[in-house]
């Protein structure tokens, strides 16, 4: 007997939590990680014949808690130390710590996934290692889907995590939460981390869906928390607000049968009018205060979209002004990629065409499906039908995203 897709979804929103509470008490990243993965694999082989626990969280903390002492032990005996480094995780705790969890995590006061993030923004690594490490251990991301997010081979990132989790085990400092005056230097790691696992959720890297819901409503709870606690940090006000104006299209971003519909074939009526609100409220707030950051930015693009109500009325020399500005404070090739798509709309296809071409030299977008697309999609609107047309294909070729390329491949089909 199989896991239901209900008791997938659970065993997702409580492993980072398992992680986060075997972290504060044995401070070995690699062990503890090591430990949840098998308790996650003892419940997918009992849970189905035994039933889900009362307590799931307690009882895969339970389950990994024994896997780590069976490990120190293991350890201990080698080195002839067992009964010192028994002493240090007497069994009766790491009963009490399986019984303190709370059978829903949403129902804690103190959220362990976000203290998670924070914990794996370690100083002792690079932006980009602590970023791949934590979007592993709290957002659950395959290497693969890693790798994806940076534009940078899978072999590249595995290497990246390995790194970072040696880092952290040669540093000794374990994953102490970070004072105060260190909140700061973590932040900006954080909300990379909290964007990065939205923009998978919504659109999905590879695989039959095109979006995984857990994954970008999970990412807008956790940036709501952390909203609440410091809403005076801007770049976490305009991260929220772009998470929310995207979300609010999502119900007419797929079809009946979940083939993907671009923004301006979307029916605007299905977009969620209560997130748009709240986005634009979010951004209208934060932009007088402080010093512009990326997500801000990203907001105010998403703002102007959702606000016009058709691609026909959208204000695109506002998006192509503001995309100017987003050149100045971000470096991912993305950013000029969708800049060249808004100024062919405001000067034409083949402005477009020519950004597109400067763009396209980047050697962190070789061999990526987006380039081919977006000249696809240009060349479809300066009438080049048979050039088009070999764009979406080469695109649809290279896309691991099966919505993506059925789309492509039909867009390709309509210029024969």
């Amino acid at each position: 007997m199989l896991l239901s897709d209900d008791h997938h979804s659970l065993l997702r929103e409580v492993a980072p939590l398992v992680l986060s509470a075997l972290m504060r008490r044995y401070r070995d990243f690699a062990a503890c990680e090591d430990a949840v993965q098998e308790a996650l694999v003892a419940a997918s082989l009992q849970w189905p014949s035994e039933g889900v626990p009362e307590k799931p969280r307690g009882w895969l903390i339970q389950v990994a808690s024994r896997r780590i002492t069976d490990q120190l032990r293991a350890e201990a005996a080698r080195r002839a130390r067992e009964e010192y480094v028994v002493s240090l995780v007497p069994a009766d705790e790491q009963v009490a710590l399986a019984l303190d969890a709370e059978d829903d995590p949403r129902a804690n006061q103190r959220d362990d996934t976000l203290e998670l993030l924070f914990r794996c923004c370690h100083p002792a690594l690079t932006s980009a290692s602590a970023v791949a490490l934590t979007l592993r251990a709290v957002g659950g991301l395959t290497t693969l889907e890693i790798a994806k997010a940076y534009l940078v081979p899978e072999a590249t990132m595995a290497q990246r995590i390995s790194r970072a989790k040696a880092t952290i085990k040669s540093d000794g400092a374990g994953f102490e939460m970070p004072s105060p005056d260190q909140f700061a230097a973590r932040l900006s790691t954080v909300l990379e981390v909290l964007y990065l696992i939205f923009n998978e959720g919504y659109a999905v890297s590879g695989g039959p869906v095109l979006v995984r819901v857990d994954l970008s409503s999970e990412a807008i709870r956790l940036t709501r928390l952390l909203h609440r606690l410091v809403p005076e940090e801007t770049e976490v006000t305009g991260l929220l607000a772009l998470m929310v104006l995207t979300d609010a299209r999502r119900a007419a971003r797929t079809g009946a049968n979940g083939e993907l519909i671009p923004l301006d074939e979307q029916d605007r009526s299905r977009w969620h009018r209560a997130l748009i609100d709240e986005g634009v409220a979010l951004i209208s707030s934060a932009l007088p205060k402080g010093t512009l950051g990326p997500y801000q930015l990203q907001a105010a693009i998403a703002a102007v979209h959702d606000e016009a109500p058709s691609t026909a009325e959208t204000d695109w020399p506002q998006i192509v002004a503001l995309y100017e500005v987003l050149e100045g404070h971000s470096d991912s090739p993305m950013v000029p990629l969708n800049a060249a798509i808004a100024a062919a709309m405001v000067h034409g296809p083949m402005v477009g065409l020519e950004r597109l071409e400067r763009v396209a030299s980047d050697p962190r977008l070789a061999g990526h499906y987006r380039v081919d697309a977006v000249r696809a999609h240009l060349l479809e609107r300066s009438g080049d039908k048979a050039a088009a047309r070999a764009s979406y294909q080469s695109a649809a070729d290279k896309t691991a995203s099966v919505a993506e390329r059925n789309y492509l491949l039909m867009r390709a089909a309509k210029l024969r």
